[in-house]
């Protein structure tokens, strides 16, 4: 069975980076599976885990939903990346 957490707030600053990448890796320590999802269009959580060009990356969640709105979506492991802290990465750059 899957659980979804979601960390969020509007304001900037409050840690909702860190502590996705905090609970992520902690989560993939216990052999748990982990999937991130940058939604930002900053790509900050993208640049925290060493992608530090995110505007320049090949397939984002961008392109994720703009397949699904086109009805012809990606294949589902074409926009996520493995790292190597255990967890995997769906990006996001400026195109969001």
């Amino acid at each position: 069975m899957a659980v979804v957490y979601a960390v969020c707030n509007q304001k900037g600053g409050v840690a909702k980076t860190l502590t996705s990448v905090s609970l992520g890796i902690g989560l993939a320590r216990e052999g748990k599976k982990a999937l991130l999802v940058d939604i930002d269009p900053q790509g900050s959580l993208t640049a925290s885990l060493g992608y530090q060009q995110p505007d320049q990356m090949e397939t984002t969640l961008a392109d994720v939903l703009g397949g699904i709105i086109q009805d012809n979506p990606l294949p589902p492991d074409r926009a996520v990346l493995h790292h190597e802290e255990g967890v995997d990465l769906v990006p996001a750059n400026i195109e969001l």
